[in-house]
């Protein structure tokens, strides 16, 4: 693969990661201490590339944090 395709999906990549996890951690934050303390949240990201016919799960479980 090309330099161009490596460098743009790593880029893409990290924004995906970088804001997703800004995303969580607000809503965890939002929701109080109280409310996700010990407990776990089922999450699930689907990823589709138009023109490709691309649908790609990926699921996984977000423990709050310890009280």
């Amino acid at each position: 693969m090309s330099d161009d395709f490596n460098m743009s999906m790593r880029k893409f990549l990290k924004q995906v990661g970088v804001t997703s996890q800004q995303t969580i951690e607000d809503a965890m934050r939002d929701k109080g201490l109280e409310a996700t303390a010990g407990k776990s949240f089922n999450a699930k990201v689907v990823l589709t590339v138009d023109g490709l016919d691309v649908e790609h799960v990926v699921t996984g479980t977000i423990k709050g944090r310890d009280e």
